[in-house]
């Protein structure tokens, strides 16, 4: 039977390691500079979440894409289809006509 007042293990540190960490922390960035340290942590990883999710948005939506850049996307897939269109067909050795 578990205590409802028991802190759960965090990556398997119990309450003692994590407060050994805590005052380690304290020690070395000092107390006022924490909670800036955490702000601008908490920043960051918003900033970076965002800008992932913007990635992965942006390779399937061509609605934010600039006129310019629609124009480069339609000359390269016409460049592609016309090169393969070029390229020669393998002959049927059958009907080459050599004997």
């Amino acid at each position: 039977m578990t205590h409802g007042l028991v802190v759960p293990l965090v990556a398997g540190l119990g309450p003692s390691e994590l407060l050994i960490i805590f005052g380690v922390l304290v020690l070395l960035f000092g107390a006022k500079k924490l909670p800036e340290l955490a702000r601008g942590s908490g920043r960051a990883l918003r900033i970076f979440k965002a800008e992932t999710k913007g990635l992965i948005d942006d390779d399937d939506d061509d609605s934010t894409k600039s006129p310019e850049q629609r124009q480069i996307d339609a000359r390269n897939r016409a460049s592609a289809e016309g090169e393969l269109q070029a390229q020669p067909e393998p002959d049927d050795p059958g009907t080459s006509g050599k004997p």
